[in-house]
């Protein structure tokens, strides 16, 4: 809108103000010129290695196609890689637990064969650091946590009947089930979720869980007869949230995904993290809990233990109040260890 005022004289209040103005605006941009100078250059290429399942490869579409709006100039290339996770047939445990899944890919990314890994956070331990010279340089935003029954003839789970066959190898759905429906029978079940729909298919079980994320990932949530709360089953560490994994000398390709970071999502997962590194569980202790990022920044943290038979649940559930994420999931789990979980985790052989 034009005015019919006239300038201001060089002493007024406006030109004053205009001054200020645009010292402040010479100082951002001084200020934004030597934050971009200190910025490294993007890489041109950034090598994506990742497991070789469909559900894999579709969690690395999706980061190829989030890092290409944010830097259209980047070009992605993918590292399959099988791992022992992937081959195995057995029990985890005798694998060293979810490590099976992500030993293969840490290799490759700091052999230098790949410069950014993406993983299901669920996958990867937390009962100890990340692999030296490696670091998560961001979480993507979070998909849906919970579980689905999957069952041929469309029933929920409490219209199965007893004797039902559930496919799971899942000690934490396991334990879930004995507690609130002890009259099902789980069935060992192992391989990816399309194998498993396979084997499904084939007769080996008469129903399935399977997380809602992955069955959405592959294009198979049309077979979802049941969507669990997550009241009914508590989802395990880091579900429904990818990963970024880089190296920490390669400021690079941190740098550029680092916009990918959501920050609720960082907040969550950081949360259950530390919750399950205090509890030091092992591939066959029953531990669930989610974290939830509330929209005026509160952050809650739910935390459960079982043990495998189901007549043990431990329960905690606290917000964040002014903690930090960290020390949010320290605090429940030090609640759930004064109520014995670092007994009944102990005491599950493994």
């Amino acid at each position: 809108m034009s005015s019919s005022s006239s300038p201001s004289s060089p002493s007024s209040p406006s030109s004053a103000s205009s001054r200020d103005a645009s010292t402040s605006a010479s100082a951002s941009a001084s200020a934004a010129a030597a934050a971009q100078e200190s910025s490294p250059p993007l890489p041109s290429l950034i090598r994506i290695v990742s497991r070789s399942s469909p559900m894999a490869l579709a969690q690395v579409e999706r980061v190829r196609a989030e890092l290409a709006l944010l830097h259209p100039g980047i070009r992605t290339e993918v590292v399959p890689v099988t791992t022992a996770g992937d081959r195995w047939t057995g029990a985890l445990s005798a694998l060293g637990g979810k490590g099976a899944f992500t030993k293969e890919v840490d290799a490759a990314l700091l052999a230098g064969e790949a410069d950014l890994a993406v993983h299901c956070v669920k996958d990867v331990p937390a009962d100890r650091p990340l692999p030296a010279g490696t670091l998560f340089a961001a979480f993507l935003r979070r998909d849906d946590v919970r579980d689905a029954l999957v069952h041929p003839g469309g029933r929920s789970l409490d219209q199965l009947p007893a004797g039902t066959r559930i496919g799971t190898s899942s000690v934490r759905r396991i334990a879930q089930l004995a507690v609130t429906h002890p009259h099902l029978d789980c069935v060992p079940f192992r391989g990816n979720a399309n194998r498993r729909l396979e084997k499904l298919a084939a007769g080996e079980a008469d129903a399935l869980l399977l997380a809602v994320s992955g069955l959405e990932r592959i294009g198979e949530q049309d077979r979802i007869t049941e969507i669990l709360s997550v009241e009914a089953m508590c989802p395990p560490i880091g579900a429904g949230v990818l990963a970024l994994q880089c190296r920490e000398d390669d400021t690079a390709t941190s740098a550029a995904v680092a916009g990918l970071n959501d920050p609720d999502a960082w907040r969550e997962t950081t949360a259950e993290r530390m919750f399950l590194h205090v509890l030091q569980g092992h591939c066959n202790s029953p531990i669930a809990g989610f974290a939830r990022a509330e929209r005026d920044g509160r952050l809650s943290l739910r935390g459960r233990v079982f043990s495998p038979d189901g007549k043990t649940v431990l329960d905690a559930h606290e917000w964040a109040g002014p903690l930090d994420p960290a020390t949010l999931g320290t605090s429940v789990a030090v609640a759930l260890l004064r109520q014995g979980a670092r007994e009944l985790i102990d005491s599950i052989p493994h």
